[in-house]
């Protein structure tokens, strides 16, 4: 198979040699298998061998135990980076690293909407402004979608012309419904954005592809001042800055105060998480809102048919350039919004599909494993290592929350009355708790750090308001328990199981209230 045909795979049917399809169906069900294979597994050992899976789950606690310490001491080293980098005045260590290059620079932003209010889009502009790099070298695409009707084009046309002034240009592309080949979304949205501003404005100018970086932005994302100036910093003094994305740290800050508590829970184990990716640099990929070099974009193609584009973009670009191709940390944040509806149940629902949705990102281990056997110019190591790497993560999601907190019961309650009389089993009980003991310790490290990650309460808020919101940030982990099985492993499994089945999803958009 061609690289051009590979690169452009979204499921198994996309394939037309019959072998090769049905071997791209069976990388399809190892995520689901493994994971299944798992739970289903020490479920039957319980009763079969109930001595032997005690082990299993006393070695699971110790590697689980190891693991919260190991990505501790990873969170806390990146937070301190992060509060450096936040501090640091990057317009002026770019001007003393570049000189006058920088000039050159020009950022693409593209925000793609559905159904969005002016009021969120116009706060995530608004913060474009506000950042200290030249406006004359900014280019905004404001990327709506034909299916959200004509109110919400109409809506567009007048932020534009409210914004046309503010920066060198500023274009609304209307991304027309029913593509072939396309799955609606922001992936094909953005496609469609960097195609228009590629053909109306780019090229026209004769800009370079070198001097540009297109950074594809979710419409609720809201840089801080320096962004620009510390992701430009970084791409001229990047040793081969064209093979690169450039990945800043995601929070969840817009309106983490009116928020459940669930919700913010969920929401900073995610900025967490990928602090701990910017530290391990060599199994970092790209995630929500990124940068990307323009000769990149155009060159490999933004996706236009899968759901999680961010990371689709990365393993295509790796692909293409046979290996060469990284996600450069840039421990710098953006702000977006934790997920909040008009009610509290609407809310645990749309948290939840929200998941479910990052989660479909396990269809990118069919795609790594069939874009692998087809490139023959990568390392095997470097193979063996991202493949790993990726399936030991979405495996995790899947499962690990349950083998902590359900299983460790399970040889005790299925393993007869012949183990229940052994010494491990009146021990399996007490180590574990034990062992889940120490690793609160990662839960506190995170409480401590999410309360310095947090902004001010807004002083819209009552007194006594203020206070009860402070005080439950603590508190708030007493949730983690069940935010991990309910936020996290029950949508891993699921986004698995569709993916073995079949059942292919589209992208479903998350509902973004203020209150």
């Amino acid at each position: 198979m061609e690289k051009k045909e590979y690169l452009n795979i979204s499921k198994a049917s996309d394939i037309k040699n019959p072998g090769e399809r049905r071997l791209y169906r069976f990388f399809e069900t190892i995520p689901g298998i493994i994971s299944l294979g798992t739970l289903f597994g020490v479920l039957v050992f319980s009763w079969l061998f109930p001595s032997e899976v005690a082990i299993f789950i006393i070695c699971f606690c110790f590697y689980y135990l190891f693991r919260v310490f190991y990505f501790s001491l990873h969170q806390v080293v990146g937070y301190f980076k992060v509060k450096a980098n936040m501090k640091k005045d990057w317009m002026k260590e770019l001007k003393k690293a570049s000189g006058k290059s920088w000039k050159e620079i020009y950022h693409v932003v593209i925000l793609p909407t559905y159904k969005d209010s002016k009021e969120i889009i116009e706060e995530s502009i608004e913060t474009l402004i506000k950042s200290d790099y030249p406006k004359e070298k900014m280019i905004v695409v404001l990327a709506v979608e034909e299916r959200a009707g004509k109110i919400f084009e109409k809506q567009a046309r007048i932020i534009g012309d409210k914004y046309s002034n503010q920066f060198y240009k500023f274009l609304v592309s209307v991304h027309p419904d029913g593509v072939v080949g396309e799955i609606s979304g922001k992936g094909s949205n953005t496609a469609f954005a960097g195609n228009e501003i590629k053909e109306k404005i780019i090229d026209k100018l004769k800009i370079p592809y070198e001097n540009i970086l297109i950074s594809t932005f979710d419409i609720d994302t809201k840089v801080f001042p320096q962004y620009f100036a510390c992701v430009t910093y970084f791409y001229l003094t990047e040793k081969d800055p064209i093979n690169a994305s450039y990945q800043p740290v995601p929070v969840y800050n817009n309106n983490i105060w009116s928020a459940s508590a669930f919700s913010r829970v969920v929401s900073t184990s995610n900025t967490f998480w990928q602090m701990i990716q910017q530290e391990r640099s060599e199994k970092l990929t790209t995630y929500s809102s990124h940068s990307t070099p323009a000769k990149v974009f155009f060159e490999v193609g933004y996706p236009a048919n899968v759901v999680s584009d961010d990371s689709r973009i990365f393993w295509r670009a790796y692909l293409h350039y046979d290996g060469n191709y990284r996600a450069v940390p840039i421990y710098y944040l953006v702000s977006m919004d934790a997920v909040m509806a008009k009610n509290f149940w609407r809310t645990i629902l749309n948290q939840y599909k929200q998941q479910k949705r990052w989660a479909w990102g396990c269809d990118e281990i069919p795609y790594m494993m069939f874009g692998f056997l087809n490139n023959k110019k990568i390392s095997i190591w470097h193979k063996i290592g991202h493949l790993y790497t990726v399936m030991d993560g979405f495996w995790s999601w899947a499962t690990a929350a349950l083998l902590l907190f359900l299983l460790g019961w399970l040889p005790i309650l299925l393993g007869g009355q012949k183990f229940n009389f052994t010494v491990l089993s009146f021990n399996l009980p007490i180590l574990t708790s034990r062992i889940m003991t120490f690793s609160m310790i990662g839960m506190i490290i995170s409480a401590i750090l999410s309360t310095m990650l947090l902004p001010p309460v807004p002083r819209e808020f009552k007194w006594y308001v203020r206070w009860y919101k402070k005080s439950t940030v603590f508190l708030q982990w007493i949730f983690l328990p069940i935010t991990l099985i309910l936020f996290g492993s029950f949508p891993a499994l699921d986004a698995q199981i569709r993916l073995m089945l079949g059942r292919y999803m589209g992208f479903w958009v998350t509902e973004k209230v203020r209150k």
